[in-house]
């Protein structure tokens, strides 16, 4: 062993970037538990792990998200494969989720995710919903990809369609239709700051005010509802008003929003009200 290579230890002190990020990707790179990280702290790693654990640290100092770094992201209690194909999954959208199991309890229900990305949706969903009929679309080829993988190494079953919104989705209807859309304003500086800077776009903005893709979802989910069916979006944080008043306009009552554990109005939605 060449007594100058660095040790454990010394590659966590030399980091350079958060000390709990710094131990997740030197885990990562080297195979050791956190707790190996300790015990292990004095050990001299084989130059080529060296290097990686480099490359890895100074890819986070530029700012790439530890996500795509590590490869792979928990989401509602299951572990998710992300790439820069999909949008990473945040703790906030599990808002969307828990509220949409709220409602589907123990009904064999339709259920459809639109704007699917990495599947994180849909997948927690059929997971906690093993009777419901999970389907989730995705206009990109490589994310549909990822959101498959995701659903098989998770071991539930989803239904994927590739296209826009509801266009692969002729004569169907569901019991409830959740979405986190792109919803940011073009233009936003949040853009080009921190982990969004390396996300894909598509999946961020929607080129335009930021609620065109939540337009398009309400108005074309009537055609796609049961009677009685909800519609649930994510949404920004300072859209919430906006989007409640599009579902009532679409013909949605019992329409609200729920806040964050933030604080912030960050999900809307309605039922889709069944008098004519």
């Amino acid at each position: 062993m060449n007594e100058a290579s660095p040790t454990v230890g010394q590659l966590l002190a030399a980091a350079g970037i958060d000390p709990f990020e710094a131990r997740l990707l030197l885990a990562h790179a080297l195979g050791l538990t956190r707790v190996q990280l300790i015990t292990r702290s004095h050990e001299q790693p084989a130059a080529g792990q060296v290097q990686a654990v480099r490359d890895l640290f100074a890819r986070r100092r530029a700012g790439e998200p530890v996500a795509y770094l590590l490869g792979h992201r928990e989401f509602h209690g299951l572990l998710l494969r992300v790439t820069p194909d999909v949008l990473i999954p945040r703790p906030e959208t599990e808002l969307l989720v828990d509220l949409a199991s709220e409602r589907i309890g123990n009904q064999a229900w339709r259920v459809l995710d639109l704007g699917t990305g990495s599947g994180a949706i849909a997948i927690a969903l059929a997971h906690l919903h093993p009777a419901a009929q999970v389907f989730a679309v995705d206009l990109s080829a490589p994310a549909l990809a990822i959101a498959r993988e995701n659903a098989v190494a998770n071991g539930v079953k989803v239904e994927f369609a590739e296209g826009s919104w509801y266009g692969p989705l002729a004569g169907m209807q569901f019991d409830i239709i959740v979405s986190n859309p792109p919803y940011i304003c073009a233009g936003d500086p949040h853009l080009a700051q921190g982990d969004l800077r390396f996300e894909p776009v598509q999946a961020l903005t929607d080129q335009a005010d930021g609620l065109d893709a939540l337009r398009m979802i309400v108005s074309g989910a009537p055609a796609h509802l049961a009677p009685g069916g909800y519609l649930l979006m994510e949404h920004g944080y300072d859209q919430a008003g906006a989007v409640r008043a599009l579902l009532a306009h679409a013909g949605f009552g019992n329409v609200e929003s729920w806040r964050d554990l933030a604080g912030i109005e960050r999900v809307s939605g309605g039922r889709l009200n069944t008098r004519p």
